[in-house]
């Protein structure tokens, strides 16, 4: 193999951080003023109660029904669970996915109670079933497409910079430094890192230019100074007293606290918090990867691939056909990966590269995650190979891999034997992702993490899938998955 790969290695884990957004905004006064802005809590709220009404409008109005008593009842569940569970605070994660899985549950816990409430308090028990479904219906649909909205409307002006909250670490050791790296990188966060809070910080390894700001005892002064929103405490050498006591002050001045746990890499999502006395002891729930979930999982994995193979029989034919006239025999590019226990399997993809005199026909020199460009190959991609890449349909043969076992149609990348071998002494954590099946798609792909992005990040939001793997995380990456199969550049 004519690739050096110390320079795959290296170029892998290249760590590129976004352009400052602009503060500026152009347009029409209206529009500026819209955009120059996030939504705020109390426009959140009065967003819900406009919807609500306007489902109750379109359904009980719309069949005669005049009483507005059992609607403002829902509406007040609706609004009030909404408020217990927080979805009018600011979130550092905007999940549309999980934003409607609120709604739905929402709007079916007020439904319910306004059932209830009617049989038991009304006059005439009669409950008109197909007018509450019609509200409950109409208002999970407005409330759904409400958030959403307005969760795109806050990202994208996080994204320029609008809104962000003055943030302060403490810490500037390696875990100090990576917090501020992730949220330079991903302003839609909302967080803005300013500085550091540490009294011997490590030299900046990364090149990100943010300061330290001084010690503890330089708190309040930097709070004020730079109009701190947000405190991170992350690792340092500073005694537990004086972490503690900074905590404090911050909940005196209003100030939102986070904090990194220690063994933050075994910290899922599935938690249990039990006391004794005033010893909080912490239970991380792992998921048995060798359990019956993944085994249900694999077994769904195959009647799904299998249903897809015989719905998308024609386009494979056609792909098939067109990789055949473009390129000429073979028609599928086979190469050797490593999954699940470190067993090799035989990936197929369809071809999109015209030979080269280094690599013969069968070959594709592009190590997997990157860019269709990658290596010099622009010159090989014939124009069929380009969409096929572009959109990632040519990994739809992929979809034989799964029906054999061989892969899940959610899960790790699969990775060169080669690479594997390189990374796995070099990277943290790295064997932990063959603990599972490889992927067509997978938790690190669908938020970012391909092409000439950082290895160990992807890495880690490997083994955060396979900790936290759930029947709903799984739906969530396909139906992510989906919404990104538009011309881009292949994973």
């Amino acid at each position: 193999m004519s690739t050096d790969v110390n320079s795959v290695l290296a170029g892998r884990d290249v760590r590129i951080l976004p352009e400052p957004g602009r503060t500026a905004v152009e347009g029409p006064g209206f529009l500026r003023r819209l955009r120059a802005r996030t939504p705020g809590f109390a426009f959140r709220v009065g967003s819900d109660v406009a919807l609500l009404a306007l489902a109750w409008v379109l359904g009980a109005a719309a069949a005669g029904v005049t009483s507005l008593v059992w609607p403002a009842a829902f509406a007040a569940v609706v609004i009030g669970l909404s408020l217990a569970r927080g979805a009018y605070r600011r979130k550092t994660r905007i999940g549309y996915v999980d934003e409607a899985r609120a709604v739905v549950s929402a709007c079916l816990v007020g439904i319910g109670v306004v059932v209830s409430a009617h049989v038991l308090l009304s006059a005439s028990p009669a409950v008109d079933t197909v007018q509450t479904v019609r509200l409950a219906f109409l208002a999970a649909i407005a409330l759904t497409c409400g958030r959403v909205a307005l969760n795109f409307w806050e990202e994208q002006a996080r994204r320029r910079q609008v809104g962000l909250v003055p943030t302060l670490i403490v810490g500037a050791g390696r875990i100090g430094q990576l917090t501020a790296q992730r949220l330079l990188r991903h302003p839609e966060l909302g967080l803005k890192p300013v500085g550091y809070l540490d009294l011997d910080p490590m030299p900046d390894e990364n090149g990100l230019g943010l300061p330290v700001l001084g010690a503890s005892w330089d708190f309040d002064e930097v709070v004020e100074e730079y109009g701190i929103g947000q405190v991170i405490v992350t690792f340092s050498t500073a005694p537990s007293d004086v972490l503690l006591r900074m905590v404090s002050r911050c909940e005196e001045l209003g100030i939102t606290v986070a904090l990194v746990p220690r063994l933050f890499e075994k910290m899922r999502e599935r938690l249990t918090i039990d006391h004794v006395g005033g010893l909080p002891l912490v239970t991380s729930h792992a998921t048995d990867p060798h359990g019956w979930q993944f085994m249900l999982k694999y077994a769904v994995d195959r009647v799904v691939a299998l249903a897809l193979i015989v719905l998308a029989a024609p386009l494979l034919a056609v792909f098939a056909v067109a990789v055949w006239l473009s390129l000429g025999r073979p028609i599928l590019f086979r190469q050797n990966r490593v999954g699940y226990d470190g067993r090799e399997f035989e990936m197929l993809k369809f071809r999109s590269l015209k030979p080269s005199g280094t690599f013969p026909d069968t070959r594709d020199d592009l190590p997997d995650d990157t860019a269709p460009g990658g290596f010099g190959n622009e010159a090989r991609l014939t124009r069929v190979g380009a969409f096929l890449r572009n959109t990632s349909l040519d990994e739809l043969p992929q979809l034989f891999n799964v029906l054999k076992g061989e892969m899940s149609l959610v899960g790790p990348r699969p990775e060169r034997p080669e690479f594997v071998e390189l990374f796995e002494p070099r990277i943290h954590r790295y064997d932990d992702r063959h603990r599972v099946r490889a992927g067509m798609t997978g938790w690190a792909q669908v938020n970012g993490l391909r092409g000439q992005t950082s290895l160990s990040d992807r890495i880690e939001w490997d083994n955060y899938y396979i900790e936290n793997a759930s029947f709903w995380l799984d739906l969530k990456i396909l139906g992510r998955t989906m919404l990104e199969l538009v011309p881009r550049h292949s994973r």
